[in-house]
Protein backbone atom coordinates (compact mmCIF):
# COMPACT_ATOMS: atom_id res chain seq x y z
CA UNK A 1 0.00 0.00 0.00
CA UNK A 2 1.63 3.26 -1.16
CA UNK A 3 1.65 6.20 1.21
CA UNK A 4 -0.74 9.06 0.38
CA UNK A 5 0.37 12.66 0.17
CA UNK A 6 -0.83 14.30 3.38
CA UNK A 7 -1.22 18.07 3.79
CA UNK A 8 -1.40 18.96 7.48
CA UNK A 9 -3.88 21.88 7.29
CA UNK A 10 -2.75 22.93 10.77
CA UNK A 11 -4.71 26.19 10.92
CA UNK A 12 -7.82 25.15 9.02
CA UNK A 13 -9.89 25.01 12.22
CA UNK A 14 -9.59 28.80 12.51
CA UNK A 15 -11.04 29.55 9.05
CA UNK A 16 -14.72 29.73 10.19
CA UNK A 17 -13.72 32.08 13.01
CA UNK A 18 -11.78 34.32 10.62
CA UNK A 19 -14.89 34.47 8.41
CA UNK A 20 -16.98 35.38 11.48
CA UNK A 21 -14.51 38.12 12.42
CA UNK A 22 -14.95 39.63 8.95
CA UNK A 23 -18.69 39.92 9.67
CA UNK A 24 -18.04 42.08 12.73
CA UNK A 25 -15.58 44.22 10.75
CA UNK A 26 -18.12 44.83 7.97
CA UNK A 27 -20.92 45.44 10.49
CA UNK A 28 -18.92 48.18 12.18
CA UNK A 29 -17.76 49.72 8.90
CA UNK A 30 -21.37 49.93 7.68
CA UNK A 31 -22.41 51.43 11.00
CA UNK A 32 -19.64 54.05 10.81
CA UNK A 33 -20.72 54.88 7.27
CA UNK A 34 -24.31 55.32 8.49
CA UNK A 35 -22.98 57.65 11.21
CA UNK A 36 -21.21 59.69 8.53
CA UNK A 37 -24.49 59.99 6.63
CA UNK A 38 -26.17 61.24 9.83
CA UNK A 39 -23.78 63.81 11.39
CA UNK A 40 -26.51 65.08 13.72
CA UNK A 41 -26.15 61.97 15.94
CA UNK A 42 -24.50 62.76 19.29
CA UNK A 43 -21.28 60.97 20.34
CA UNK A 44 -23.06 59.21 23.22
CA UNK A 45 -25.74 57.89 20.92
CA UNK A 46 -23.11 56.61 18.50
CA UNK A 47 -21.27 54.71 21.21
CA UNK A 48 -24.49 53.13 22.45
CA UNK A 49 -25.50 52.09 18.91
CA UNK A 50 -22.07 50.50 18.35
CA UNK A 51 -22.45 48.47 21.53
CA UNK A 52 -26.03 47.41 20.75
CA UNK A 53 -25.29 46.51 17.12
CA UNK A 54 -22.37 44.24 18.08
CA UNK A 55 -24.29 42.75 21.00
CA UNK A 56 -27.23 41.96 18.69
CA UNK A 57 -24.90 40.09 16.36
CA UNK A 58 -23.42 37.83 19.06
CA UNK A 59 -26.33 35.32 19.19
CA UNK A 60 -26.33 35.22 15.37
CA UNK A 61 -22.71 34.05 15.41
CA UNK A 62 -23.90 30.66 16.65
CA UNK A 63 -26.69 30.68 14.06
CA UNK A 64 -24.23 31.17 11.19
CA UNK A 65 -21.31 29.01 12.41
CA UNK A 66 -22.64 25.68 11.02
CA UNK A 67 -23.00 27.44 7.66
CA UNK A 68 -19.34 28.50 7.72
CA UNK A 69 -18.23 24.95 8.46
CA UNK A 70 -20.33 23.53 5.62
CA UNK A 71 -18.03 23.05 2.63
CA UNK A 72 -20.44 22.07 -0.16
CA UNK A 73 -22.89 24.95 -0.36
CA UNK A 74 -24.58 26.75 -3.27
CA UNK A 75 -24.24 30.54 -3.37
CA UNK A 76 -27.99 31.15 -3.53
CA UNK A 77 -28.40 29.38 -0.17
CA UNK A 78 -25.58 31.49 1.23
CA UNK A 79 -27.26 34.73 0.14
CA UNK A 80 -30.63 33.68 1.59
CA UNK A 81 -28.96 32.91 4.94
CA UNK A 82 -27.24 36.32 4.85
CA UNK A 83 -30.57 38.08 4.22
CA UNK A 84 -32.12 36.11 7.10
CA UNK A 85 -29.25 37.12 9.38
CA UNK A 86 -29.74 40.83 8.64
CA UNK A 87 -33.49 40.57 9.31
CA UNK A 88 -32.92 38.71 12.60
CA UNK A 89 -30.33 41.29 13.61
CA UNK A 90 -32.87 44.07 13.01
CA UNK A 91 -35.41 42.29 15.22
CA UNK A 92 -32.88 41.76 18.04
CA UNK A 93 -31.48 45.29 17.75
CA UNK A 94 -34.89 46.94 17.91
CA UNK A 95 -35.87 44.67 20.80
CA UNK A 96 -32.77 45.81 22.73
CA UNK A 97 -33.56 49.45 22.02
CA UNK A 98 -37.15 48.97 23.19
CA UNK A 99 -35.93 47.11 26.31
CA UNK A 100 -33.68 49.96 27.43
CA UNK A 101 -36.37 52.45 26.34
CA UNK A 102 -33.85 54.59 24.52
CA UNK A 103 -34.36 55.35 20.82
CA UNK A 104 -30.88 56.50 19.81
CA UNK A 105 -31.73 57.78 16.31
CA UNK A 106 -34.68 58.49 14.07
CA UNK A 107 -36.13 55.68 11.95
CA UNK A 108 -34.51 56.94 8.76
CA UNK A 109 -31.08 56.11 10.25
CA UNK A 110 -32.08 52.46 10.79
CA UNK A 111 -33.52 52.22 7.28
CA UNK A 112 -30.23 53.50 5.84
CA UNK A 113 -28.10 51.23 8.01
CA UNK A 114 -30.01 48.02 7.28
CA UNK A 115 -30.41 48.82 3.58
CA UNK A 116 -26.62 49.10 3.22
CA UNK A 117 -25.92 46.07 5.38
CA UNK A 118 -28.48 44.00 3.47
CA UNK A 119 -26.17 44.39 0.46
CA UNK A 120 -22.84 44.37 2.31
CA UNK A 121 -23.30 41.17 4.34
CA UNK A 122 -24.18 38.83 1.42
CA UNK A 123 -21.27 40.29 -0.57
CA UNK A 124 -18.98 39.70 2.42
CA UNK A 125 -20.08 36.09 2.77
CA UNK A 126 -19.64 35.46 -0.95
CA UNK A 127 -16.20 37.14 -0.99
CA UNK A 128 -14.89 35.26 2.06
CA UNK A 129 -16.30 31.97 0.74
CA UNK A 130 -14.61 32.51 -2.63
CA UNK A 131 -11.34 33.36 -0.88
CA UNK A 132 -11.48 30.16 1.16
CA UNK A 133 -12.36 28.11 -1.94
CA UNK A 134 -9.36 29.64 -3.77
CA UNK A 135 -7.20 28.64 -0.81
CA UNK A 136 -8.50 25.08 -0.95
CA UNK A 137 -7.89 24.83 -4.68
CA UNK A 138 -4.23 25.52 -3.89
CA UNK A 139 -4.12 22.53 -1.56
CA UNK A 140 -4.78 24.27 1.76
CA UNK A 141 -7.54 23.83 4.37
CA UNK A 142 -8.37 20.30 3.24
CA UNK A 143 -10.45 17.72 5.11
CA UNK A 144 -8.99 14.21 4.84
CA UNK A 145 -11.61 11.61 3.95
CA UNK A 146 -11.90 7.85 3.58
CA UNK A 147 -14.93 6.02 2.21
CA UNK A 148 -16.12 2.67 3.54
CA UNK A 149 -17.52 0.54 0.74
CA UNK A 150 -17.03 0.29 -3.02
CA UNK A 151 -19.18 0.23 -6.13
CA UNK A 152 -21.68 2.70 -7.56
CA UNK A 153 -22.88 4.10 -4.22
CA UNK A 154 -19.36 4.79 -2.97
CA UNK A 155 -18.33 6.24 -6.33
CA UNK A 156 -21.33 8.56 -6.27
CA UNK A 157 -20.31 9.81 -2.82
CA UNK A 158 -16.74 10.36 -4.04
CA UNK A 159 -17.96 12.25 -7.12
CA UNK A 160 -20.00 14.65 -4.99
CA UNK A 161 -17.09 15.29 -2.61
CA UNK A 162 -14.79 16.03 -5.54
CA UNK A 163 -17.33 17.99 -7.60
CA UNK A 164 -15.51 21.25 -6.82
CA UNK A 165 -11.90 21.39 -5.52
CA UNK A 166 -13.04 24.45 -3.57
CA UNK A 167 -15.04 22.18 -1.25
CA UNK A 168 -11.69 21.07 0.16
CA UNK A 169 -12.12 17.28 0.43
CA UNK A 170 -9.05 15.09 -0.08
CA UNK A 171 -10.14 11.46 -0.52
CA UNK A 172 -7.43 9.02 0.52
CA UNK A 173 -9.29 6.00 -0.83
CA UNK A 174 -11.78 3.22 -0.12
CA UNK A 175 -11.96 0.31 2.35
CA UNK A 176 -14.09 -2.81 1.91
CA UNK A 177 -13.97 -6.41 3.15
CA UNK A 178 -14.74 -7.56 -0.39
CA UNK A 179 -11.88 -6.73 -2.75
CA UNK A 180 -13.41 -5.20 -5.90
CA UNK A 181 -12.67 -6.75 -9.29
CA UNK A 182 -12.53 -3.33 -10.93
CA UNK A 183 -12.22 0.10 -9.42
CA UNK A 184 -13.07 3.59 -10.58
CA UNK A 185 -11.83 6.83 -9.02
CA UNK A 186 -9.56 6.84 -5.98
CA UNK A 187 -7.56 3.95 -4.56
CA UNK A 188 -8.57 0.72 -2.86
CA UNK A 189 -6.78 0.85 0.50
CA UNK A 190 -7.63 -2.55 1.88
CA UNK A 191 -9.75 -4.62 4.24
CA UNK A 192 -11.98 -2.93 6.85
CA UNK A 193 -11.30 -5.41 9.67
CA UNK A 194 -7.54 -5.70 9.23
CA UNK A 195 -6.24 -2.65 7.32
CA UNK A 196 -8.51 0.17 8.52
CA UNK A 197 -7.32 0.24 12.19
CA UNK A 198 -3.65 0.48 11.22
CA UNK A 199 -4.38 3.10 8.57
CA UNK A 200 -6.23 5.34 11.04
CA UNK A 201 -3.36 4.94 13.50
CA UNK A 202 -0.85 6.02 10.83
CA UNK A 203 -2.53 8.76 8.80
CA UNK A 204 -4.67 11.76 9.85
CA UNK A 205 -8.28 11.20 8.79
CA UNK A 206 -10.94 13.82 9.59
CA UNK A 207 -14.10 12.26 8.14
CA UNK A 208 -15.31 8.72 7.41
CA UNK A 209 -18.23 8.12 5.02
CA UNK A 210 -19.91 4.72 5.44
CA UNK A 211 -21.66 3.73 2.18
CA UNK A 212 -22.34 0.04 2.92
CA UNK A 213 -25.85 -1.23 3.85
CA UNK A 214 -26.58 -0.72 7.54
CA UNK A 215 -27.73 -4.28 8.24
CA UNK A 216 -24.29 -5.51 9.43
CA UNK A 217 -24.37 -4.19 13.01
CA UNK A 218 -21.00 -5.68 13.93
CA UNK A 219 -19.17 -3.97 11.05
CA UNK A 220 -21.00 -0.66 11.50
CA UNK A 221 -20.29 -0.59 15.26
CA UNK A 222 -16.63 -1.41 14.56
CA UNK A 223 -16.19 1.52 12.17
CA UNK A 224 -18.04 3.94 14.48
CA UNK A 225 -15.81 2.87 17.37
CA UNK A 226 -12.66 3.37 15.28
CA UNK A 227 -13.88 6.82 14.20
CA UNK A 228 -14.44 7.77 17.85
CA UNK A 229 -11.03 6.46 18.91
CA UNK A 230 -9.26 8.53 16.25
CA UNK A 231 -11.50 11.61 16.65
CA UNK A 232 -12.81 11.40 13.09
CA UNK A 233 -16.35 12.50 12.18
CA UNK A 234 -18.50 9.55 11.09
CA UNK A 235 -21.22 9.87 8.44
CA UNK A 236 -23.63 7.15 7.41
CA UNK A 237 -24.65 7.52 3.73
CA UNK A 238 -28.13 6.00 3.18
CA UNK A 239 -28.77 4.27 -0.14
CA UNK A 240 -31.31 6.58 -1.73
CA UNK A 241 -32.27 6.67 -5.39
CA UNK A 242 -30.19 9.05 -7.53
CA UNK A 243 -33.38 10.25 -9.25
CA UNK A 244 -35.25 11.01 -6.04
CA UNK A 245 -32.42 12.44 -3.94
CA UNK A 246 -34.80 14.35 -1.69
CA UNK A 247 -33.86 16.29 1.42
CA UNK A 248 -34.75 14.12 4.38
CA UNK A 249 -35.45 15.00 7.97
CA UNK A 250 -34.54 12.54 10.72
CA UNK A 251 -37.32 11.84 13.20
CA UNK A 252 -38.01 9.15 15.77
CA UNK A 253 -41.03 6.99 16.46
CA UNK A 254 -40.26 5.67 19.92
CA UNK A 255 -36.72 4.33 19.65
CA UNK A 256 -36.87 3.78 15.87
CA UNK A 257 -35.31 6.50 13.63
CA UNK A 258 -37.28 7.31 10.46
CA UNK A 259 -36.61 9.62 7.51
CA UNK A 260 -39.39 11.90 6.33
CA UNK A 261 -39.18 13.64 2.94
CA UNK A 262 -39.50 17.41 2.95
CA UNK A 263 -42.14 18.83 0.66
CA UNK A 264 -41.45 20.54 -2.62
CA UNK A 265 -40.81 24.23 -1.69
CA UNK A 266 -43.41 25.26 -4.27
CA UNK A 267 -46.06 23.33 -2.35
CA UNK A 268 -45.95 26.36 -0.06
CA UNK A 269 -48.59 28.83 -1.34
CA UNK A 270 -46.39 31.81 -0.42
CA UNK A 271 -43.54 30.48 -2.56
CA UNK A 272 -45.93 29.84 -5.44
CA UNK A 273 -47.22 33.40 -5.24
CA UNK A 274 -43.66 34.78 -5.13
CA UNK A 275 -42.65 32.76 -8.19
CA UNK A 276 -45.80 33.74 -10.09
CA UNK A 277 -45.34 37.45 -9.30
CA UNK A 278 -41.74 37.20 -10.51
CA UNK A 279 -42.92 35.47 -13.71
CA UNK A 280 -45.54 38.14 -14.40
CA UNK A 281 -43.15 41.04 -13.76
CA UNK A 282 -40.31 39.49 -15.76
CA UNK A 283 -42.36 38.34 -18.74
CA UNK A 284 -44.52 41.48 -18.73
CA UNK A 285 -41.43 43.71 -18.75
CA UNK A 286 -39.91 41.76 -21.62
CA UNK A 287 -43.10 41.72 -23.68
CA UNK A 288 -43.34 45.52 -23.40
CA UNK A 289 -40.06 45.81 -25.31
CA UNK A 290 -40.55 42.64 -27.39
CA UNK A 291 -41.46 44.44 -30.64
CA UNK A 292 -37.79 45.49 -30.86
CA UNK A 293 -36.92 41.79 -31.24
CA UNK A 294 -40.12 40.26 -32.59
CA UNK A 295 -40.65 42.48 -35.66
CA UNK A 296 -37.17 42.05 -37.24
CA UNK A 297 -37.17 38.30 -36.49
CA UNK A 298 -40.69 37.88 -37.93
CA UNK A 299 -39.71 39.71 -41.14
CA UNK A 300 -36.55 37.62 -41.48
CA UNK A 301 -38.50 34.36 -41.01
CA UNK A 302 -41.02 35.36 -43.69
CA UNK A 303 -38.20 36.20 -46.12
CA UNK A 304 -36.16 33.05 -45.37
CA UNK A 305 -38.85 30.42 -46.09
CA UNK A 306 -42.61 30.09 -46.68
CA UNK A 307 -44.76 29.34 -43.67
CA UNK A 308 -45.99 30.94 -40.43
CA UNK A 309 -43.80 33.09 -38.19
CA UNK A 310 -44.65 31.19 -35.03
CA UNK A 311 -44.48 27.45 -34.45
CA UNK A 312 -47.00 26.14 -31.90
CA UNK A 313 -46.60 22.62 -30.56
CA UNK A 314 -48.47 20.57 -27.95
CA UNK A 315 -46.18 19.89 -25.01
CA UNK A 316 -46.58 18.38 -21.55
CA UNK A 317 -47.00 20.96 -18.83
CA UNK A 318 -47.96 21.34 -15.19
CA UNK A 319 -49.44 18.18 -13.65
CA UNK A 320 -49.16 16.45 -17.03
CA UNK A 321 -51.62 18.76 -18.78
CA UNK A 322 -50.92 19.56 -22.43
CA UNK A 323 -50.56 23.14 -23.68
CA UNK A 324 -49.57 24.94 -26.89
CA UNK A 325 -45.93 26.03 -26.58
CA UNK A 326 -44.95 29.04 -28.73
CA UNK A 327 -41.64 29.39 -30.58
CA UNK A 328 -40.33 31.22 -33.62
CA UNK A 329 -40.40 28.81 -36.56
CA UNK A 330 -36.86 27.59 -37.27
CA UNK A 331 -37.61 24.79 -39.75
CA UNK A 332 -39.24 24.35 -43.08
CA UNK A 333 -42.84 23.24 -42.69
CA UNK A 334 -42.70 19.43 -42.30
CA UNK A 335 -44.80 16.49 -41.12
CA UNK A 336 -42.27 15.22 -38.52
CA UNK A 337 -42.13 18.25 -36.24
CA UNK A 338 -44.14 16.51 -33.48
CA UNK A 339 -42.20 13.24 -33.66
CA UNK A 340 -38.50 14.01 -34.24
CA UNK A 341 -36.10 16.09 -32.18
CA UNK A 342 -33.84 18.54 -33.98
CA UNK A 343 -30.25 17.41 -34.53
CA UNK A 344 -27.03 19.38 -35.12
CA UNK A 345 -27.16 18.98 -38.92
CA UNK A 346 -30.92 18.63 -39.29
CA UNK A 347 -31.83 19.28 -42.96
CA UNK A 348 -35.24 20.62 -41.87
CA UNK A 349 -33.66 23.72 -40.28
CA UNK A 350 -33.40 26.95 -42.23
CA UNK A 351 -30.17 28.95 -42.12
CA UNK A 352 -31.92 31.64 -40.09
CA UNK A 353 -33.51 28.96 -37.89
CA UNK A 354 -30.09 27.53 -37.09
CA UNK A 355 -28.97 30.97 -35.89
CA UNK A 356 -32.13 31.47 -33.83
CA UNK A 357 -31.65 28.10 -32.13
CA UNK A 358 -27.98 28.66 -31.33
CA UNK A 359 -28.72 32.04 -29.75
CA UNK A 360 -31.95 30.82 -28.04
CA UNK A 361 -33.88 33.64 -29.74
CA UNK A 362 -36.41 31.07 -30.99
CA UNK A 363 -37.60 30.64 -27.39
CA UNK A 364 -38.58 34.30 -26.85
CA UNK A 365 -42.29 33.87 -27.75
CA UNK A 366 -42.59 31.54 -24.74
CA UNK A 367 -42.79 34.67 -22.59
CA UNK A 368 -46.37 34.76 -23.89
CA UNK A 369 -46.84 31.28 -22.38
CA UNK A 370 -45.39 32.58 -19.11
CA UNK A 371 -47.77 35.54 -18.96
CA UNK A 372 -50.71 33.22 -19.78
CA UNK A 373 -49.71 30.95 -16.88
CA UNK A 374 -48.81 27.87 -18.96
CA UNK A 375 -45.11 28.18 -18.13
CA UNK A 376 -42.65 29.82 -15.75
CA UNK A 377 -39.49 31.73 -16.67
CA UNK A 378 -37.45 29.00 -14.96
CA UNK A 379 -38.41 25.34 -14.66
CA UNK A 380 -37.96 21.96 -16.34
CA UNK A 381 -38.11 22.33 -20.13
CA UNK A 382 -41.43 21.10 -21.59
CA UNK A 383 -41.11 18.04 -23.82
CA UNK A 384 -43.12 16.92 -26.83
CA UNK A 385 -46.12 14.79 -25.94
CA UNK A 386 -44.58 11.80 -27.71
CA UNK A 387 -41.37 12.17 -25.68
CA UNK A 388 -43.36 12.23 -22.45
CA UNK A 389 -45.15 9.00 -23.39
CA UNK A 390 -41.86 7.30 -24.36
CA UNK A 391 -39.74 8.40 -21.40
CA UNK A 392 -42.45 7.71 -18.83
CA UNK A 393 -42.05 4.01 -19.71
CA UNK A 394 -38.24 4.10 -19.74
CA UNK A 395 -37.23 6.38 -16.86
CA UNK A 396 -38.24 6.01 -13.23
CA UNK A 397 -39.76 9.12 -11.64
CA UNK A 398 -39.87 10.90 -15.03
CA UNK A 399 -43.24 12.51 -14.26
CA UNK A 400 -41.85 14.11 -11.07
CA UNK A 401 -40.52 16.92 -13.29
CA UNK A 402 -44.13 17.95 -14.00
CA UNK A 403 -45.08 18.78 -10.39
CA UNK A 404 -44.20 22.42 -11.20
CA UNK A 405 -44.71 24.52 -14.32
CA UNK A 406 -42.23 24.02 -17.18
CA UNK A 407 -39.80 26.84 -17.91
CA UNK A 408 -38.19 28.74 -20.76
CA UNK A 409 -34.86 27.77 -19.23
CA UNK A 410 -33.92 25.44 -16.40
CA UNK A 411 -31.17 24.08 -14.17
CA UNK A 412 -30.60 21.08 -16.44
CA UNK A 413 -30.05 23.37 -19.43
CA UNK A 414 -27.38 25.54 -17.77
CA UNK A 415 -25.38 22.59 -16.40
CA UNK A 416 -24.92 20.76 -19.69
CA UNK A 417 -28.14 18.87 -20.42
CA UNK A 418 -29.50 21.07 -23.16
CA UNK A 419 -30.39 19.93 -26.67
CA UNK A 420 -31.21 16.57 -28.19
CA UNK A 421 -31.12 13.46 -25.99
CA UNK A 422 -29.64 10.78 -28.26
CA UNK A 423 -28.91 8.38 -25.40
CA UNK A 424 -31.17 7.35 -22.51
CA UNK A 425 -28.56 8.41 -19.93
CA UNK A 426 -28.80 11.99 -21.21
CA UNK A 427 -32.50 12.16 -20.44
CA UNK A 428 -31.90 10.45 -17.09
CA UNK A 429 -29.35 13.17 -16.30
CA UNK A 430 -31.81 15.87 -17.31
CA UNK A 431 -34.53 14.37 -15.11
CA UNK A 432 -32.10 14.18 -12.18
CA UNK A 433 -31.18 17.87 -12.54
CA UNK A 434 -34.85 18.85 -12.93
CA UNK A 435 -35.79 17.02 -9.72
CA UNK A 436 -32.85 18.66 -7.92
CA UNK A 437 -34.13 22.08 -9.01
CA UNK A 438 -37.67 21.31 -7.82
CA UNK A 439 -36.44 20.23 -4.39
CA UNK A 440 -34.02 23.15 -3.97
CA UNK A 441 -36.09 25.98 -5.44
CA UNK A 442 -35.72 29.53 -4.26
CA UNK A 443 -36.03 32.87 -6.05
CA UNK A 444 -32.29 33.54 -6.03
CA UNK A 445 -31.70 30.19 -7.74
CA UNK A 446 -34.10 31.30 -10.50
CA UNK A 447 -32.15 34.54 -10.93
CA UNK A 448 -28.87 32.62 -11.02
CA UNK A 449 -30.22 30.32 -13.77
CA UNK A 450 -31.44 33.31 -15.81
CA UNK A 451 -28.00 34.96 -15.58
CA UNK A 452 -26.25 31.73 -16.62
CA UNK A 453 -28.70 31.28 -19.50
CA UNK A 454 -27.92 34.75 -20.85
CA UNK A 455 -24.18 34.16 -20.39
CA UNK A 456 -24.36 30.84 -22.25
CA UNK A 457 -26.34 32.46 -25.08
CA UNK A 458 -23.71 35.20 -25.45
CA UNK A 459 -20.76 32.80 -25.37
CA UNK A 460 -22.52 30.14 -27.44
CA UNK A 461 -23.73 26.75 -26.24
CA UNK A 462 -22.45 23.70 -28.21
CA UNK A 463 -25.66 21.82 -27.35
CA UNK A 464 -27.88 24.54 -28.82
CA UNK A 465 -29.16 23.38 -32.19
Amino acid sequence: MTEPVISKGRYGVYVPYAMLLSDFVVLNLVLLFAFWLNPELLAGARRMLLVLANAAYLPLAGFSMPLRKQRALHMDRLVIKAFTTVILHAVIMLALIAFIDMLQADWFFYVEFYSIWLVALPLTWIATRMAVKALRRRGRNYVHVIIIGHGEHAERMADELQLDPGFGYKIHGFFDNQSPRRYGSGRFLGDIDHDLPSYLATYPVNEIYYTLPGDDDRLLDSVVRLADEHMASFYFVPRLSRKVARHFHLQQIGAVPVLSAHKNPLDNPVNRVVKRIFDILFSGSFLLISPVFFIPIAIAIKISSPGPVFFKQLRTGYKGKEFLCWKFRTMKVNADSDNRQATADDPRKTRLGDFLRRTSLDELPQFINVLRGDMSVVGPRPHMVKQTADYTRLIDCYMLRHVIKPGITGWAQVVGFRGATKELWQMEGRVEKDVWYIENWNLLLDIKIIVRTVTNAIHGDPNAY
